[in-house]
């Protein structure tokens, strides 16, 4: 069960390095997917700073978390998508339900309930 659960962290890595390294390489068109727009080059850097240090953060310290078996790095990309998650909440209660919203709350929900098993099958 342990080697099925570094996979699956290991592709939730992947994963969140990889959109983080979109909005590096191309911040406007990796912002569209996530129904933002950047305004101007302050915009720009805005997307380029803030989308790629969470999501890589988030997905090195999987990485690292698969790789060494280490449960403790998982807790870094664990309280980002529960911080996440929490405001999609808010925003559920503040701002209503749109046709959008279900699908990406359900992915972090997952990626959560794999990053917490695995933190506690590596903690044996």
């Amino acid at each position: 069960m342990a080697g099925l659960l570094r996979i699956l962290v290991g592709v939730i890595a992947l994963f969140n390095i990889g959109i983080g390294l979109m909005f590096l390489a191309n911040p406007a068109g990796a912002a569209a997917g996530f129904f933002l727009s950047p305004v101007g080059i302050q915009g720009l850097a805005t997307l380029r700073a803030d989308f790629p240090g969470f999501f890589i953060t988030g997905g090195v310290c999987a990485l690292v978390g698969a790789l060494h078996k280490d449960g403790r790095a998982l807790l870094v990309p664990m309280l980002l998508l529960a911080i996440a998650l929490a405001g999609r909440f808010v925003s559920l209660a503040l701002d209503g339900m749109a046709p959008t919203a279900v699908p990406p709350m359900l992915v972090e929900a997952a990626m959560i309930s794999v990053l917490a098993l695995a933190r506690r099958s590596f903690g044996r």
